[in-house]
């Protein structure tokens, strides 16, 4: 049987606004600016929710544009990342923006995906969340979670996130492509996580094959 999505979506949004918002979302609904809403994407990859939120409050407490964070030293910056994955390189790509966003884009947040991964930090999953989040526009961002629930649904059967992003593309009604990502997102942090995920709590039981649980 085919997996009805049109069934799940509406079961998936009733869950996401039960649990904490998804790091990104959050700043996105507090802020509506896209130069945090990239800063913070950049940061969460890698990094716990938790720990996201906590260095961008910080952050944000003294950066607010790029000239802030131009202004602010690497090692400034570099002991407010400290918590996050990969803080040395997430520093080293916040310490390029500016630049690259004043002489490439006249200083603004592009909103086309093949601009935003011109920019340090940035790849496909980020670019596709920021041009969503930040913009309105459509997107598919598909990191670990989309990828693998997706699976797990027998919704695409995929080998990469990236086939994983151009089969959505293809049959995930375009309705359904701002809120796909911080649904399953959430759904992936408090219910379907990767081992023995809490099925008998699932709102969509009655739809998933659970394939490979």
């Amino acid at each position: 049987m085919p997996f009805d999505i049109d069934a799940v979506m509406p079961l998936l949004q009733e869950h996401f606004h039960r649990v904490q918002t998804p790091v990104v979302d959050f700043i996105a609904a507090k802020t509506h600016d896209p130069f945090k809403i990239l800063v913070a994407t950049i940061l969460s990859a890698r990094t716990k929710d938790e720990t996201t939120t906590t260095v961008v409050n910080r952050l944000f407490g003294v950066v607010n544009t790029p000239d802030d964070l131009e202004r602010i030293s690497a090692e400034d910056l570099n002991a407010i990342l400290f918590p996050v994955g990969f803080h040395n390189a997430k520093t080293q790509h916040l310490k390029q923006l500016p630049a690259v966003l004043r002489d490439r884009f006249g200083g603004a947040i592009p909103s086309g995906i093949e601009d935003l991964i011109q920019l340090p930090g940035v790849g496909r999953k980020t670019a596709n969340l920021v041009r969503a989040m930040a913009f309105g526009l459509p997107a598919i961002c598909v990191d670990i979670h989309v990828h693998r629930i997706s699976n797990r649904w027998g919704y695409v059967h995929t080998k990469t996130p990236f086939d994983t992003e151009m089969t959505l593309r293809e049959i995930l009604p375009e309705k359904y492509w701002l809120v796909f990502n911080s649904y399953v997102v959430a759904f992936g942090q408090n219910l379907c996580t990767p081992r023995k995920p809490n099925c008998t709590s699932c709102p969509i039981y009655y739809h998933c094959p659970r394939v490979g649980v």
